[in-house]
């Protein structure tokens, strides 16, 4: 049972270690903690220059493509062309006139050309008046070809890029060429129409229409609040439904590319005048409508001139239908014209945006999303893969880079979000020295607290042996002043002097027996134990031995049963050792059997295997708790509360014993009788020989 005093001492223990703990866990958590910090934002950082990398890829192969596009001339729009390979001698066809349509933009359906008054022509189509066979057209490929052709109007028309005639016009047109008919019959040699005839043209041409191509004028026409169907229809919302996570971006708001456009990219472009005035000459009234084209050129981009072609540059919109128009002006012996293509958005959005993006590290920690004028039209999550060691998962969500792209592909955006973020094998480094300094720590601390609770328990105990030596010597030592003061004195008869002689005698060995084990540990605690190993009979052993534990055992009143069947068998031992361990032995066994029913102490020996003998000695008293009987060889263990413990002893006795006997290559363990307790010793064995003194 541990004392008050003993508690106490743990509970300072605990104290100490735990301030002293959390001294050096504190700064050093603080340091682990800035140094993964810094290796996050860089990661961050560098991720950030991989996406604006990746950014840059995407508009670069885009505006290469569009470039390309730029290239082609007016009459590439048509299924014939005069251009080609110089030694033909006939017209050609168009580049653009492949079916199926070849195209280096992904997703392109095909290309299309609108004249002044709204009419549709397709390189697609051969201009009428010749069996398609004068083209090398079959029948099944000029039907395909003019369902291509279809789907082209009918997806122009939905989004009304082309104009809707009224009946009435259709009539009056009709109308028209029936009075042309009927005066070429008449008057199959005038030159000049009829007076009426003209008067109905003239008004026509004063009447105000609509321009035909005011529609593309309007597509990318700036508006005060985004109106698109698509924009406000779309499936995966608008950016503003993304909840951006910008927190990250307030700290990198002195890093310039942390948003922005694209290098060399150019804002969005807005309508040049002349498209404003062409949509509306009427209500304007400029003259820009009679007007050469080529006069006004206020577009940010310059025009290039073919023969007397004069080609805008591309704009790219995003139709109510989902698809993607790229078209330019024309202007061609003062008539405007709309060339362009129409684009699938999802083919168009995989092969030249997902593709890049899945070539990348990117692709496996962040998410892209592409928008276009604020509405989100496809969005790239980042691929399942393994799980990183040390990631910033606090940056999740976190919007890591975003971006337009350059001219005419302004309105596109693109948009990455941090998934999850490894800070790579800086991290590794970090989270191992972290995982390291926390085992050692803890650990160390552990076991500093382990070595403060023994060396409390030491001193526990070496003040239980200090108490208990004093008590040991003080009793015998009384004793003996006791007696020899009566004998001194002459207060005892002759018949109690013999009496009182042998007490003190008594005593006198008890006092060497303990000053002796004093000595002893005092020897081994200094390392200054010295063994003499020979080899001795056993039989000479133990006679040698015999009045000295019988006189022991006799004094205390107990029986000595000796039985040792082999005296020749030899044993290698130091006998002043192996004397004081069994002296100890004896006492031990009379200490703890004092109050047992059969007072007697067996002492055994035997030969254990060829190599081994085994010494025995064995008591009848209540025996060894199991818990306890590994620790009565400790030094200074008593079992049992010094206040309360109904024997005497030291603590050392048992302790001696375990020392020596490892000291002489020996081994001693304890087991429990029925009744009592033994405690074996065994030895190193020797050669058999004679024994002169015959049977103890």
């Amino acid at each position: 049972m541990a004392s008050p005093l003993a508690g106490l001492d743990r509970k300072r223990l605990r104290l100490w270690l735990g301030l002293f703990f959390l001294a050096l866990a504190a700064p050093t958590g603080v340091l682990v903690r800035q140094a993964y910090s810094q290796l996050k934002w860089e990661a961050f950082h560098q991720d950030q220059a991989l996406a604006e990398e990746l950014a840059a890829r995407i508009n670069g192969r885009l505006t290469g493509l569009i470039r390309a596009e730029e290239e082609r001339s007016f009459e590439d729009y048509g299924f014939l062309v005069v251009t080609g390979d110089p030694s033909a001698t006939f017209l050609q066809r168009s580049p653009l006139a492949a079916f199926p349509v070849k195209s280096d933009i992904p997703g392109l359906l095909g290309y299309f050309q609108v004249d002044a008054e709204g009419a549709l022509t397709t390189p697609l189509l051969p201009p009428p008046g010749k069996p398609p066979a004068a083209y090398g057209l079959s029948g099944p490929e000029l039907r395909e070809r003019a369902a291509l052709a279809d789907r082209i109007r009918s997806i122009l028309s939905r989004n009304r890029l082309l104009p809707q005639p009224s009946v009435a016009a259709a009539k009056e047109k009709e109308a028209a060429g029936a009075r042309r008919e009927e005066h070429k019959r008449r008057a199959p040699s005038a030159q000049e129409p009829p007076a009426a005839e003209g008067a109905s043209q003239k008004a026509a041409a004063k009447r105000p229409r609509p321009s035909a191509q005011a529609a593309f004028d309007r597509l990318n026409a700036p508006r005060q609040t985004p109106t698109l169907q698509n924009q406000e229809k779309s499936p995966l919302g608008r950016v503003e439904d993304l909840n951006l996570d910008l927190r990250f971006q307030d700290k990198l708001a002195e890093t310039p590319a942390a948003t922005g456009t694209v290098a060399g990219a150019a804002a969005p472009r807005q309508p040049s005048l002349e498209n404003k005035l062409r949509a509306e000459p009427e209500r304007q009234g400029s003259p820009l409508a009679k007007a050469p084209a080529r006069q006004t050129a206020p577009d940010a981009r310059a025009r290039v001139h073919i023969f007397d072609s004069e080609l805008g540059p591309y704009e790219l919109s995003l139709l109510e239908s989902g698809q993607f128009v790229l078209f330019r002006n024309v202007w061609r012996g003062g008539q405007r014209f709309i060339q362009g293509a129409l684009i699938e958005q999802k083919p168009f959005l995989k092969q030249s945006v997902e593709s890049l993006f899945r070539e990348t590290t990117l692709s496996r920690i962040t998410d892209l999303v592409v928008a276009y004028q604020g509405a989100v039209l496809a969005a790239f999550g980042a691929q399942p893969g393994r799980e990183y060691l040390t990631s910033a998962q606090e940056l999740g969500g976190a919007l890591l880079y975003r971006t337009r792209l350059a001219a005419p592909l302004s309105a596109l955006e693109l948009i990455f979000t941090v998934k999850q973020l490894p800070v790579g094998p800086g991290g590794r480094v970090v989270g191992w020295t972290a995982v390291t300094l926390t085992l050692v720590l803890t650990g160390g601390f552990f076991l500093m607290y382990r070595a403060g609770l023994r060396q409390i328990a030491l001193a526990r105990q070496q003040q239980d042996f200090v108490s208990a030596v004093s008590h040991e010597l003080k009793t015998p030592l009384t004793s003996i002043r006791m007696y020899g003061e009566m004998l001194k004195e002459g207060w005892a008869t002759e018949e109690r002097r013999q009496t009182y002689y042998d007490y003190i005698c008594a005593e006198s060995e008890r006092l060497t027996r303990l000053i002796e084990n004093v000595l002893q540990l005092a020897r081994l605690t200094r390392n200054g134990l010295c063994v003499e190993l020979k080899p001795v009979p056993i039989g000479d052993l133990m006679e040698g031995l015999r009045p000295k534990i019988a006189t022991q055992i006799e004094r205390a009143g107990f029986e000595l049963r000796l039985d040792c069947p082999a005296p020749n068998a030899v044993v290698h031992v130091d006998q002043d050792f192996f004397a004081q361990i069994l002296i100890n032995l004896v006492d031990n066994a009379l200490k703890f059997s004092r109050d047992a029913e059969c007072r007697a102490v067996e002492i055994g020996c035997t030969i254990h295997d060829a190599r081994s003998v085994r010494f025995s000695v064995r008591d009848y008293g209540p025996g060894i708790p199991r818990d306890q009987m590994q620790k009565i060889f400790r030094l200074f263990y008593r079992s049992g509360n010094e206040l309360t413990r109904e024997t005497v002893g030291t603590g050392i006795g048992l302790a001696l014993v375990r020392q020596l006997t490892l000291a002489m290559n020996g081994r001693v363990d304890v087991v429990n009788r029925d009744p009592g307790a033994e405690l074996r010793l065994t030895f190193p064995a020797g050669p058999v020989g004679p024994h002169p003194g015959g049977t103890p």
